[in-house]
């Protein structure tokens, strides 16, 4: 099974490169489309919530996959209201690809392929011109994204009570990309009976 099938999506990958690709005009040069950089432009999102409310207080449990918890803020903006913000990026770790076998024609009996050179004296002079090119390291190419579809940049979600809060009681937890966040509901206050002297 294909992830893209070429029927369903080749439009609107065209689409994509189109509007990647932008043209470079100046008035004594023809236009061209040439890759130009986007700008860095500050995303922002807002990552799904459950809010719950049992007689002891709110329960908010939010999805923020990736998210390390040293780039999550929580704090009261006023007496009702909660404010979570934070910041995510796209951060992968490649993987290695692991090595094949410097020799599988002595282990298994598989015979590798070779090319020789009809003329050895040519073959010998770029080889040895190769060896004394200086190196050079090689530039990390930029991969190119069939889909961008994770939410990356800042967040913030605000979050009203309608009931009294304790906000000196206010747990929060993030475990396995969730965000878990316990208001307790202040005490009712008892009404206070001021006797007469």
């Amino acid at each position: 099974m294909a992830f893209f099938s070429q029927s369903g999506f080749s439009p609107l990958l065209q689409l994509l490169n189109d509007y990647e690709a932008q043209p470079e005009c100046n008035f004594y040069k023809e236009c061209k489309p040439v890759q130009c950089p986007k700008p860095q432009t500050t995303r922002s999102f807002a990552p799904a919530f459950d809010v719950r409310e049992l007689d002891e207080g709110y329960y908010l449990d939010g999805e923020l996959p990736g998210v390390d918890q040293s780039n999550i803020d929580i704090q009261f903006s006023d007496p009702h209201t909660l404010v979570i913000t934070g910041h995510t990026d796209r951060n992968y770790d490649t993987p290695k690809i692991p090595s094949r076998s410097p020799s599988p024609a002595s282990s298994t009996g598989w015979h590798q392929a070779t090319v020789e050179d009809e003329d050895a004296q040519s073959a010998s002079s770029a080889s040895s011109a190769s060896d004394t090119a200086p190196s050079e390291p090689a530039e990390k190419a930029e991969p190119y994204y069939w889909a961008k579809e994770r939410s990356v940049g800042d967040f913030q979600r605000n979050f009203s009570f309608t009931a009294r809060v304790d906000q000196d009681s206010v747990r929060a937890s993030l475990k396995n990309g969730i965000l878990s966040v316990f208001v307790p509901k202040e005490a009712v206050p008892l009404p206070k009976k001021i006797r007469i002297q």
